[in-house]
């Protein structure tokens, strides 16, 4: 498994806003950057995986929202405009925007879309949903990175924003 530079950084940097959550959402992050290293092969892509999954959820804990793609985008763009990478922008955007998409995506930059898309729903189903990977590859990832209450978070999380908002409960979720 392969833990990376840019996703301990940016982890490190919103270690107060992660709080008592930190290795809940790092071993999420890990999980999802690992999965998408199992669905495409191209090394070209790692460094583009490793920024999407460290921000693709972190507006939860930045701007304390469930309705936190907008927030997780600008944090994304604000680092990429920083390390020098604003040529990445749209693309991690999309992969951040995507990534609760229910149906497959067939837009620009299909290929990392579509892969972190499937990484995601690979984690959040528990590998229910395993997009015809290895089971045995997601199994491995989930024992080095183990769950540690984060279904059971996303459950409370979701259960919350449920009853403030009953007509859009997962304002993530794209059709």
């Amino acid at each position: 498994m392969l833990a990376h530079t840019i996703i301990e950084e940016v982890l490190e940097e919103n270690k107060l806003s992660l709080s008592a959550d930190f290795n809940l959402y790092r071993n999420h992050v890990y999980r999802v950057f690992n999965l998408c290293l199992k669905l495409d092969n191209n090394s070209d892509n790692i460094d583009k995986y490793a920024v999407a999954a460290v921000f693709h959820d972190l507006g939860i804990w930045t701007n304390r929202t469930f309705d936190y793609l907008q927030p997780s985008v600008v944090a994304a763009n604000e680092y990429l405009q920083g390390i020098n990478k604003v040529d990445w922008q749209e693309e991690i955007t999309l992969m951040i925007e995507m990534h609760h998409k229910i149906s497959s995506y067939n837009g620009p930059f299909k290929k990392t879309v579509e892969t972190f898309r499937q990484a995601d729903w690979i984690d959040v189903t528990q590998g229910l949903m395993h997009f015809n990977l290895n089971r045995a590859a997601v199994s491995e990832i989930r024992a080095v990175f183990p769950n540690l209450g984060f279904h059971a978070f996303l459950l409370k999380q979701s259960s919350l924003n449920f009853l403030k908002y009953p007509l859009n409960p997962l304002p993530m979720f794209k059709k």
